[in-house]
């Protein structure tokens, strides 16, 4: 090629170019015929402003104050929706029919997209027809948005309300920043909040209030790692457990961050009675399960984790750990620290960290955790019985404990440095029972309001080096 005709296709695509990014303009959904009546389904209006969009280069897509009534619409690449001041974007009560896929805002590899703005996101989940219609766990109900295989993600300052189920999906994407987003979502069972499989994510400053879980990071995509994570500055408050990796578990999860958040009970529940299930939570006490909970039971390699400077109370379990073999694969738990943390629990199961006899934890740092439970328990002489194959969940091995403020098992490499345990009612029980534990440094154990003979109690462990 010559030098005059190499600068005269350098000129060529130079101009295609600017040509595709001076077209690039915002669009207002009204322009396309939406209808701002809340009643109006505006579907095919939403989405061709969108697909214009999309055409012309990317920009935003523009809700203006007003209701919008919609079924599925799909996100493309370099489109951001933005919701205006009083807009809100209302979930069609028309299921299946509305939903070709199961969800309201809907993106599947798609690059540089975004959803933002001060307006609202409501899936109408509260409507008494999703009772009528719907069961928990049907595996029917939409969820409010869900982006698949997407880069570049970005949803900020936006609330999303009464999600169908999840209220916010992510699946095997990657770069992903979650900021400022108040998520409420109470009106059905499995009203997660946010269930993230991606990697390289933040979410930060955001407030959430859900009937299961809270932020989830999940894995279900054979070779897929959810990796490199940080979670920050957030209000968590959940039926179920606030922050949680697992259940789904199937490749690993690795170089995880959650710091300076609280975690607290859900304003309502409409689902669950866990007083009628706990032993030791008072009647119609509002609490969740577990304030962070960790799960490898599908074969995960779980690894390199931190949990700092978090708050929580209306939790049962402050930490749970669990390695397991639900569906007979075997996984791996090593090198996880929490420290920094103060809890404020209902119920009698305390801070449970457990492996198996042939897959143990590997490395858990506990430093500078206050916890308060509820005590009032008799001394449990007999072995916490063995679960490696149920649903992973803090009652799975029983809803008795031998110890009043943690209980480590089937653990290698653990460091326990300035635990205090304290109890509403006298308890009998050890504050700290370690099983089958391995090469364990512990200082700094104080205990409140128990009389059993020590501090610690272990049961067929070795190497274990205590410090007052």
């Amino acid at each position: 090629m010559t030098t005059k005709h190499a600068t005269t296709l350098l000129c060529i695509l130079l101009s295609l170019l600017f040509s595709h990014v001076l077209g690039a303009r915002d669009i207002n959904v009204t322009e396309e015929g939406a209808v701002p009546d809340g009643v109006t389904l505006c579907t095919q209006d939403i989405q061709r402003a969108i697909d214009k969009c999309a055409e012309s280069g990317g920009g935003k897509v523009i809700f203006p104050q007003g209701a919008f009534l919609t079924g599925t619409i799909r996100l493309k690449s370099h489109v951001e929706l933005y919701l205006e001041r009083g807009s809100r974007i209302l979930g069609s009560l028309r299921i299946p029919e509305d939903y070709p896929v199961r969800a309201l805002i809907f993106a599947q590899d798609a690059e540089d997209i975004g959803v933002r703005g001060p307006g609202v996101i409501d899936g109408q989940g509260d409507d008494p027809s999703y009772r009528e219609r719907f069961r928990v766990n049907d595996g029917k109900r939409p969820r409010a948005l869900e982006f698949l295989r997407c880069s570049g993600v970005s949803v900020k300052d936006v609330t999303i309300r009464n999600a169908g189920s999840w209220t916010l999906r992510l699946g095997g994407c990657d770069g992903v920043d979650i900021d400022a987003v108040t998520i409420y979502s109470l009106a059905q069972g499995n009203n997660d909040g946010i269930d993230c499989e991606a990697r390289n994510v933040r979410i930060s400053n955001c407030r959430i209030s859900c009937d299961d879980d809270g932020i989830c990071l999940k894995n279900d995509i054979k070779g897929f790692v959810t990796e490199n994570i940080t979670i920050t500055n957030c209000i968590v408050a959940s039926n179920c457990n606030a922050i949680k990796l697992g259940t789904s578990s199937v490749t690993g999860y690795r170089n995880i961050t959650v710091t300076n958040c609280v975690i607290k009970s859900a304003e309502e529940s409409v689902i669950w009675d866990w007083a009628a299930q706990y032993r030791g939570v008072a009647p119609g006490t509002r609490t969740g399960l577990a304030g962070i909970a960790v799960e490898s039971v599908d074969g995960a390699h779980i690894e390199n984790l931190s949990f700092s400077n978090i708050v929580m109370e209306g939790i049962i379990t402050p930490i749970f750990v669990c390695l397991g073999q639900r569906k007979g694969e075997g996984g791996s738990i090593k090198d996880i620290r929490f420290s920094g943390i103060t809890a404020k629990a209902n119920g009698v199961i305390p801070c449970l960290i457990s492996g198996t006899s042939d897959l143990r934890i590997d490395g858990v740092i506990l430093r500078d955790i206050v916890v308060e439970q509820q005590g009032g328990e008799p001394l449990m002489e007999e072995r916490l019985p063995e679960n490696v194959k149920d649903y992973p969940e803090n009652r799975m091995y029983g809803h008795r404990n031998p110890a009043g403020g943690l209980f480590i098992r089937h653990a290698d490499n653990v460091v326990i440095d300035s635990f205090q345990v304290s109890h509403r009612e006298a308890d009998h029980r050890p504050s700290v029972v370690l099983d089958d534990v391995r090469d364990a440094d512990i200082s700094g154990i104080r205990t409140s309001g128990s009389d059993y003979p020590g501090p610690f109690l272990q049961m067929e462990s070795s190497r274990i080096r205590y410090r007052r």
